[in-house]
């Protein structure tokens, strides 16, 4: 059953109880990167593993996410600005305990390449997050997978 969480804006990015960052170096550019993170929805599960299935709703003003194990988040994007930022909340989901979820993707320029920071805030009881924090060795896996397989996928086909 869908849950409804707390509604929450951009400054929770700074304001969470909880807050995770991860960063990677990827090769293909800031655009190519910003276009399979924003205008590609659909084609997140073919690099991002826990994804199952992702969907563009209202226009690209949210998104449907379903994750291995049965996690479903109905999303609203927040921040779509061009080749540097992208970010969504998390406004309902079946995940128990979760009371406000956002995620912030931001992209710099490196050298040839791009850099990807990922930061992952939220807000529930202390038990769930303290069990997020125990589990950012497999977050920080997860991303580095995910960052590692975009790479290869934008590299095979650069029109992405």
């Amino acid at each position: 059953m869908a849950r409804q969480l707390r509604s929450v804006g951009l400054e929770f990015v700074e304001s969470a109880p909880l807050r995770l960052v991860f960063s990677a170096q990827v090769s293909a550019s800031p655009q190519a990167l910003y276009a399979a993170l924003a205008d590609d929805v659909a084609g997140w599960p073919g690099w991002f593993t826990a994804v199952t299935a992702a969907r563009a709703v209202d226009d690209g003003a949210g998104r449907e996410i379903r994750l291995k194990g049965g996690t479903v988040f109905t999303e609203t994007v927040l921040a779509r600005e061009p080749d540097t930022r992208y970010a969504y909340r998390v406004d309902q989901t079946n995940a128990p305990g979760l009371r406000a979820l956002l995620e912030e993707w931001r992209i710099t320029p490196a050298g040839s390449g791009a850099r990807v920071r990922w930061t992952f805030v939220a807000d529930g009881p202390a038990p769930l997050r303290l069990a997020l924090r125990l589990g950012r060795p497999g977050l920080g896996r997860a991303f580095r997978d995910a960052m590692r397989n975009l790479d290869r996928r934008l590299a095979r086909s650069p029109g992405l």
